[in-house]
């Protein structure tokens, strides 16, 4: 296990540039012969792990997510949300950190999914709801709801569509929300993790009853 030293508030806004610039240039500097988590934590050094948080959730906008991907950008996430919620230094297992995900596949897909964080960024505006991006008991909220994000993410119904993306649109509003501190995309973040439990729920309920009806067929032949 490894301690990585990125201090700095992670909820802090980036006000040297938009998110979408910011996040722009992280892509085009990513080597490629394949990207570790690392190489990540290193291109977004100071700059905040909501930054980094957002960038790991681009890459499940779409109906269905590079495999594999979901379980190591999940569990940094997660380990984002826990360092955020009892205020430590971000830990990272060694074995993650290391582990290399090709950049040909992740470039277009960054690419194409921050045309829609264009979209959020150009919506998002400070001190919305500001009750809702504030420090305290509601920042703690907010930490457990990137927590519950992460953990949806990393559920194991990566091939069915839209599995990952429902989560992934949670972590990025509540990420954007939190560097912007705007309460609003908070709220659109928890709305969406909603949305997650209930889609997965219908598809374990459809899972069991189809499990249920196969049987009963088979009992009664």
């Amino acid at each position: 296990m490894q301690k990585l030293h990125l201090k700095g508030d992670p909820s802090a806004a980036v006000e040297t540039e938009p998110l979408t610039e910011k996040l722009n240039g992280i892509i085009e500097e990513l080597p490629t012969d394949g990207v570790t988590l690392r190489h990540l934590l290193q291109l977004v050094g100071q700059d905040g792990l909501m930054v980094l948080t957002a960038l790991l959730s681009l890459v499940f906008l779409i109906p269905v997510s590079i495999p594999g991907v979901s379980t190591v950008f999940g569990a940094a996430i997660l380990l984002i949300a826990v360092s955020r919620l009892f205020n430590r230094e971000l830990w990272v297992p060694a074995s993650f950190q290391g582990r290399v995900i090709s950049t040909e596949k992740l470039l277009p897909v960054f690419r194409r999914a921050l045309v829609w964080l264009h979209r959020l960024e150009k919506i998002s505006r400070p001190r919305r709801l500001h009750w809702l991006a504030a420090d305290g008991p509601i920042g703690i909220l907010n930490s457990f709801a990137l927590i519950l994000g992460a953990v949806l993410l990393m559920a194991p119904f990566g091939l069915i569509p839209f599995s990952n993306t429902l989560p992934a649109v949670a972590l990025l509003c509540l990420a954007v929300g939190i560097v912007q501190r705007d309460g609003v995309c908070i709220l659109l973040g928890y709305i969406s993790n909603l949305g997650t439990i209930i889609y997965f729920s219908v598809l374990i309920g459809g899972s069991g009853l189809a499990v249920r009806e196969a049987l009963q067929y088979f009992v009664d032949r």
